[in-house]
């Protein structure tokens, strides 16, 4: 279905405005923005039905990259996506700040991808060297080789306890 065709029915669904007809219209523009991720407009329509429902992480979410936005709804967003990671990968946006049609969008992405950047690097400095001493690699393969030969011994006495038990 064409974009203006699918907007024009959520527009109509809206206008019904009974919950039924806005969880579709919600419906169809999720699939739009998944489909068009880089248009801003689709999200600020998103952001509007998300609004109505009274939905605020999720208005937040699909106006954060807007010129005007609600900054409760943009709290209510960042509390839901804690991190500056969770909240880019929540935008779902795929063309990098480049990509942006305003200004104000790129700027956000920006800042938004920079803070990502720092939370890893931040993650990546205090993660423990996660390879282990000698010692402890030889005590593991010490233990791994008991395990095996109680394993061999048991699996030997088993077939002979009952190669006896049939023999008589």
């Amino acid at each position: 279905m064409p974009v203006e065709l699918t907007l024009r029915k959520a527009a109509e669904e809206v206008e019904r405005g009974d919950l039924a007809s806005v969880l579709r219209a919600r419906q169809r523009l999720i699939g739009l923005v998944t489909s068009f991720p880089d248009r801003l407009d689709l999200r600020d329509r998103l952001a509007a039905v998300c609004r109505l429902l009274g939905d605020a992480a999720q208005a937040g979410r699909w106006s954060y990259l807007s010129e005007v936005r609600d900054e409760a709804e943009v709290a209510a967003f960042e509390r839901a996506y804690r991190t500056p990671l969770a909240r880019l990968g929540a935008l779902n946006w795929v063309s990098g700040e480049s990509g942006a049609a305003t200004p104000t969008a790129r700027e956000r992405l920006a800042a938004l991808q920079s803070a990502s950047n720092a939370q890893l690097r931040a993650e990546l400095a205090v993660a423990d060297d996660r390879d282990s001493s000698w010692g402890t690699n030889a005590l593991v393969l010490l233990g791994l080789v008991v395990v095996l030969l109680c394993f061999v011994v048991g699996a030997v006495t088993l077939v002979m306890w009952v190669y006896r038990w049939f023999t008589g």
